[in-house]
């Protein structure tokens, strides 16, 4: 009995250990908050402005809209006739809500093998460079939010077809976006230094 009990509170042990917090922090109305919270978060985000010059600001606006920062987030499941499961609706997950396909270019391009889309600094390094190549290849700059977004939505291909301009939904959505990466800009400011 006492060797069923000692492997059972091992097993507990070992499972707090290397579990990670999937819930989203407390007050995303806040960046400071945020930050406060989840302190790794912060530096995560420093790693990828320093890395590819996007800011704080605009990496947790589209966090936001994205994932709400919950880490294992995914889209929805489909029903066929309201109750047969049919998958999900694309193979989005994590912070970023990176696609299969988007997310394994990344790891080919830069070799993170490693690469977690569950992992802060790991989606918002892929952001950082989703973003560089749109600025690259489209010309959007990195602080344009607004049409960063859209072709962090839409793809780049999506992007130069103008795609979005038939989704009206979209078109608010990023506008709002660019309005909440201005409130957590304005909210960085004013953080302790610590964060």
């Amino acid at each position: 009995m006492s060797r069923l009990i000692l492997a059972l509170v091992i097993l507990v042990a070992l499972g707090s250990c290397g579990g990670r917090n999937a819930s989203q922090p407390s007050n995303l109305e806040n960046a400071c908050a945020i930050l406060a919270e989840r302190p790794h978060y912060s530096r995560a985000f420093r790693a990828a402005e320093r890395e590819w010059g996007v800011k704080p600001h605009v990496l947790m606006a589209m966090i936001y809209q994205e994932s709400k920062f919950i880490s294992n987030n995914r889209p929805p499941h489909t029903y066929a006739l309201g109750v047969i499961p049919m998958g999900r609706q694309s193979s989005a997950f994590g912070y970023s809500q990176a696609l299969d396909g988007t997310w394994d270019e990344y790891v080919e391009a830069l070799g993170r093998r490693g690469a977690r889309r569950d992992d802060i600094r790991d989606a918002v390094d892929f952001m950082g460079w989703y973003m560089t190549l749109s600025r690259d290849n489209l010309g959007i700059p990195l602080d344009d939010v607004r049409n960063q977004y859209l072709a962090y939505h839409e793809g780049r291909t999506g992007y130069s077809r103008q795609s979005y301009l038939q989704k009206s939904w979209l078109m608010r959505v990023s506008g709002e976006i660019s309005t909440r990466a201005q409130l957590y800009e304005a909210q960085l400011s004013t953080c302790p230094r610590r964060l």
